[in-house]
């Protein structure tokens, strides 16, 4: 995988590759603007997820009712996505960029579902708790260490030169699948339903409550932010040698999906931010005029 690619080339086998620290850190050979201009939004995007939490972390802090305002589901169907998206992302011989992204994301999921626990057994303790948390954090673990047991198959066979990008190419030049990139693709694809459908649960539960007290609008301004650096990262990025445009976009469509297609709804969250601001913000001064 990655790791191994990088072990199997050097930086010769990159021709007019003109950042070394690219090759050297992500395995990537940025041979012209288009590469760099790839490299580079990806990793603003990854900063974006990475910030993304940590205002949600202190909204959770500061109202205590995480497990009210966020909708199990939501978290569920976050972190199932996003597992998925990480073992898909090492089978299907995704981009450097966005292996190391997946990572991030079931990282930090694992933190924000912690976080969901701990608030509501706080205010209702079950002798269940200790196992369900147990339970939940074992099945997480085994997703994140299976795509480390998928990188004891065969090296992949270095590039020895790179086309340019060529969007009005008439090449028919298609990669074909292998047998570990049509499993890796269609775990890709059902990361991108989770995603999609994660996001339902949580539209209802704001509808639900005609509030989005206790959510963290940066969260998801900063998702979005990042799906869209995200998804132009891969867009930007140049076909491997011999192949079109058309074999590329099919290889990543999954996440392309899951990252530009959750963006709709995303937006769609945004606007009941600004329709229940008002709810909001009441809810937050009420302390504030009660008597001492």
């Amino acid at each position: 995988m990655v790791w191994k690619k990088l072990g199997s080339r050097n930086f010769s086998s990159c021709p007019n590759g003109s950042i070394q620290w690219i090759w050297d850190v992500l395995g990537e050979c940025a041979q012209d603007g288009w590469d760099e201009a790839s490299v580079g939004l990806g990793l603003i995007s990854i900063l974006c997820f990475a910030a993304s939490t940590f205002p949600q972390f202190i909204k959770a802090y500061k109202t205590g009712n995480m497990d009210q305002a966020l909708s199990l589901w939501f978290l569920l169907g976050w972190i199932g996505g996003d597992s998925c998206n990480l073992i898909g992302s090492f089978l299907a011989d995704q981009l450097p960029l966005q292996t190391y992204t997946a990572v991030y994301y079931v990282s930090a999921d694992l933190v924000m579902l912690t976080l969901y626990f701990y608030y509501k057994f706080r205010k209702r303790p079950s002798p269940l708790s200790a196992p369900i948390n147990s339970m939940l954090l074992f099945l997480m673990g085994t997703a994140c260490a299976t795509p480390l047991l998928s990188a004891a198959g065969p090296v992949a066979a270095p590039r020895e030169a790179f086309r340019g990008r060529a969007l009005l190419s008439v090449e028919p030049g298609s990669k074909p699948f292998t047998r570990q990139e049509i499993i890796g693709f269609i775990i890709g694809s059902v990361s991108s339903v989770l995603y999609l459908l994660s996001r339902l649960p949580q539209i209802r539960t704001n509808f639900l409550r005609k509030s989005t007290q206790g959510i963290s609008y940066s969260l998801f301004a900063l998702v979005m932010l990042g799906n869209t650096l995200y998804g132009l990262s891969v867009l930007l990025k140049n076909p491997e040698e011999g192949q079109s445009e058309g074999s590329y976009l099919l290889h990543h469509l999954p996440w392309l999906v899951g990252s530009l297609g959750v963006l709709l709804l995303d937006t769609l969250i945004s606007i009941q931010f600004l329709v229940y601001r008002h709810s909001a913000a009441a809810s937050e001064l009420e302390p504030l005029l009660l008597p001492s």
